[in-house]
C-alpha cells in the first residue's frame, strides 16, 4: 500500500509539470511557421498576432547574434590558449621613449570566455522556449482557442504566473553573482595561474597563464609534496574540528537546556539570561578579547604565573595542541548560547500527553529522556545539526580571529589550526597561489556536498516531513 501511494504521488507530481508544448514535438509536429522559427525567433508568433512576443524574441537573437560577432566569438577564440601576448617594451617616435604595450590578459579572457558561455546558455533557453512557443499558437490556433495577447501574459505574471515574476530577479542573481563566478573559480583550477609557475620571474608572472589539465589536482591529492601534505593535514584537522566544535556544541547546549528547564529549577529565566548574555556582545569582539587574553603575556598567564601555578606561560597559540583544544573551548563558550535557546523551545513544545502516558504506563525519568524527548530533539534538530557541521567546516572567523591559523612550520602555507577555508584564503590573499586555491575551494565543496546530501536525506526529518516517529 505504501509503495503504490507513493508511486501515485510521484506520477502526480510528474503530471502537474507535464506540457505538449516541447521542443521534441515542434521539430516532429511542427509547421513550416514553426520551422521556421527556429531560425528567426519569434516568427512563429507574429505570423500569429503575437506581435509583441514575437519581437521580444526576435531581439534578443538579434542582440545575440550581434554581440557574437562583434566580441563573443572572438572571446571563444581566445579562450582554448588565454592569451600569448606579453607585454612589450617599443620606443615611441612621438614621445622619444620607450613606452610599454599591454599584451594579451588571461584573467580577462577566462572571465569574458566564461560570460560569453553563460549568455550563450541563456540564448539557448530563450530558443527552446521560442520553439516551444510557436509551437503551442500553432496547435492553439489549429484548435480555434483564442491567442493569449501582451495584455493576458502580462495579467497572467501577476495571477497564475506570479512565481515566475518573483522568481525572476532571484535567478538572475544567483547566476550572476554565484554560478558564474563558481564557473570561473572551477576553470581556474586548471590553469597555472599562479606566482609559482615557471618564468614568474618577468613582469608578466600574474597576467598569461595557461591551462594545465589536472596537474593542480593531482599535486594536492600527492603525498610527496608539501602541498599534498599540508591538504591532508588540514583536512583532517578540518573534519576532527567539524566534529567537536559541532557535537560538543550541541551535547553541552542540550544538557545546559534539559537542567534549566526541569522543573525543579528555580529562577529559570536568570539562568537563561546569564548563559545568553553573551550573544549580547558582538561574536569578533568576544573572540579577540578572548585571543588577548590567552597571549603569553595576557591577564590568564600572567593571573596563573602569580599564583604559582605555573612555572613560564603558556603557549595558547604557538604551540598545536594548545591551540587546537584552545579554539575548540573557546567555540563551546560562544556556540553553547545557541544550542541552548533551540533545545529550549524544543523541550517546551513536545506535547504533555506524551510525558503523561509515560507517567502512566510507569516510566521512569531516564526511560522518558530515551524514549521521548531525546528522540523528538533529534528528529528537530537534526538539519540544524547539519547545517552547524557545514557551517563550522567553514568557519572562518573563529580560526582566523583567535589563532590565524597558526602555529605554522618555516616555509610551510598552512598552519596547524588552518581549516580549508582559511587555508583557501592565505593560499590566494596572501600567497596567491590562485590555482590550488581553486582545487581547494572545490575540494571544499564537495566535502560539504557530500556530508550534507547522504547525512539529511537519512534523517527522519527528511523520510518522514509529516510526522515525529
Amino acid at each position: 500500500m505504501g509503495k503504490s501511494s507513493g508511486k501515485k504521488i510521484r506520477i502526480k507530481e510528474l503530471d502537474e509539470f507535464y506540457t505538449p508544448y516541447t521542443v521534441k514535438a515542434a521539430l516532429t509536429k511542427g509547421d513550416v511557421f514553426t520551422y521556421i522559427t527556429m531560425l528567426i525567433m519569434g516568427f512563429g508568433n507574429i505570423v500569429r498576432g503575437q506581435i509583441v512576443k514575437g519581437l521580444l524574441f526576435l531581439g534578443i537573437e538579434v542582440a545575440y547574434l550581434w554581440f557574437m560577432i562583434t566580441k563573443g566569438i572572438g572571446f571563444l577564440q581566445m579562450l582554448p590558449s588565454l592569451g600569448w601576448l606579453e607585454q612589450q617594451k617599443v620606443w615611441s617616435e612621438k614621445k622619444q621613449v620607450y613606452v610599454y604595450e599591454a599584451g594579451h590578459n588571461s584573467v580577462l579572457i577566462l572571465l569574458y570566455g566564461v560570460i560569453t558561455i553563460g549568455v550563450t546558455a541563456f540564448f539557448i533557453m530563450t530558443w527552446c522556449a521560442s520553439v516551444k512557443s510557436a509551437y503551442k499558437a500553432q496547435c492553439l490556433k489549429k484548435a480555434g482557442v483564442r491567442l493569449k495577447t501582451i495584455k493576458d501574459d502580462i495579467k497572467d505574471l501577476f495571477d497564475t504566473n506570479l512565481h515566475k515574476l518573483l522568481l525572476a530577479l532571484p535567478l538572475t542573481g544567483i547566476t550572476m553573482f554565484t554560478v558564474l563566478p563558481l564557473i570561473f573559480m572551477i576553470c581556474m583550477a586548471f590553469t597555472n595561474y599562479s606566482k609559482a609557475w615557471p618564468g614568474n620571474g618577468n613582469q608578466n608572472k600574474l597576467i598569461l597563464f595557461d591551462w594545465v589539465g589536472l596537474k593542480n589536482f593531482g599535486d594536492v591529492l600527492n603525498f610527496n609534496n608539501t602541498i599534498g601534505q599540508e591538504f591532508w593535514s588540514v583536512l583532517g584537522w578540518t573534519i576532527v574540528w567539524a566534529i567537536f566544535a559541532t557535537f560538543l556544541n550541541y551535547l553541552f547546549g542540550m544538557i545546559l537546556a534539559i537542567i534549566i528547564n526541569r522543573q525543579g529549577t528555580r529562577f529559570k529565566a536568570f539562568w537563561r539570561f546569564c548563559f545568553v548574555i553573551s550573544i549580547a556582545v558582538p561574536q569578533f569582539v568576544s573572540l579577540l578579547i578572548m585571543r588577548t587574553m590567552l597571549s603569553q603575556e595576557g591577564p590568564v598567564n600572567n593571573m596563573l604565573l602569580e599564583l604559582g601555578w605555573i612555572d613560564k606561560a603558556l603557549p595558547f597559540w604557538t604551540n598545536a595542541t594548545y591551540a587546537r583544544v584552545s579554539v575548540i573551548a573557546i567555540n563551546l563558550w560562544v556556540g553553547i548560547p545557541y544550542t541552548m535557546l533551540q533545545v529550549t523551545g524544543i523541550l517546551q513544545n513536545i506535547p504533555a500527553e506524551l510525558y503523561e502516558s509515560a507517567r502512566v504506563d510507569g516510566a521512569n525519568a531516564v526511560t522518558t529522556f530515551m524514549k521521548i524527548t531525546l528522540p523528538y530533539m533529534f528528529f528537530v534538530t537534526t538539519p540544524y545539526m547539519i547545517t552547524q557541521f557545514t557551517g563550522n567546516i567553514n568557519n572562518f572567523n573563529v580560526i582566523f580571529l583567535l589563532s590565524g591559523g597558526n602555529p605554522t612550520p618555516v616555509g610551510y602555507t598552512a598552519g596547524k589550526t588552518d581549516l580549508l577555508v582559511t587555508w583557501l584564503y592565505k593560499l590566494t590573499i596572501d600567497k596567491q597561489y590562485y590555482n590550488i586555491g581553486a582545487v581547494i575551494g572545490i575540494f571544499t565543496f564537495i566535502v560539504l556536498a557530500i556530508v550534507s546530501l547522504v547525512t539529511y536525506r537519512n534523517t527522519g526529518s527528511y523520510k518522514d516531513e509529516e510526522a515525529f516517529k
